[in-house]
């Protein structure tokens, strides 16, 4: 059996009294500091506790993604509603889709009624095609949608938006492509 000896001079031990604060410190105190306040911002507009405490708990999962950032804000509650506030959007978008589908599903007779698991499969599919769309630019978006859904010809198309007929050739297959890499 060998015996170890350790001298206290050669552990470095952490300097407590001089702690040098990081971008995870000033996302604590961030939190810290505006949590509370945040969640009731987010509350007053949802009308749901719940999902406000949901989405204040997003809205600091993003922030720590760029907690480099943090340190050197100046209004940390003008930075914080903005990261809610589209947090707040795509929430409100989400129950849009959600909703339509339901009262789709609503007037089907219950004999061709999906399954639970076919209904939540089919929602999270809609929700990941509306997170594509929306990130889309709106030219885009609109030239994409009136091609795939109403069935509009090129030239329709750009006679409505008002461009050229080799900008929409140009939409139409930014918004293919956004398909093809989303479902892949």
């Amino acid at each position: 059996m060998r015996l170890i000896v350790i001298r206290k001079s050669s552990i470095k031990e952490p300097d407590v009294l001089n702690p040098v604060p990081g971008p995870s410190d000033a996302v604590h105190l961030l939190y810290r500091a505006h949590h509370g306040w945040l969640r009731g911002w987010l509350g007053s507009r949802l009308g749901n506790a719940c999902d406000a405490a949901d989405l204040a708990q997003d809205t600091f999962v993003r922030v720590l993604r760029h907690r480099h950032e943090v340190g050197a804000l100046r209004e940390p509650r003008a930075y914080l509603t903005t990261v809610a506030g589209r947090l707040l959007i795509n929430h409100h978008r989400r129950r849009s889709v959600e909703q339509a589908y339901f009262e789709a599903l609503a007037l089907l007779p219950d004999q061709a009624a999906p399954s639970a698991e076919q209904r939540a499969i089919v929602l999270q599919a809609l929700q990941d095609i509306d997170d594509m769309l929306a990130g889309l630019s709106a030219p885009v978006r609109q030239a994409f949608l009136m091609a795939q859904l109403e069935g509009r010809s090129h030239h329709e198309i750009a006679a409505r938006l008002n461009v050229s007929l080799r900008s929409v050739r140009r939409y139409v297959a930014k918004g293919l492509e956004q398909c093809i890499m989303a479902a892949a």
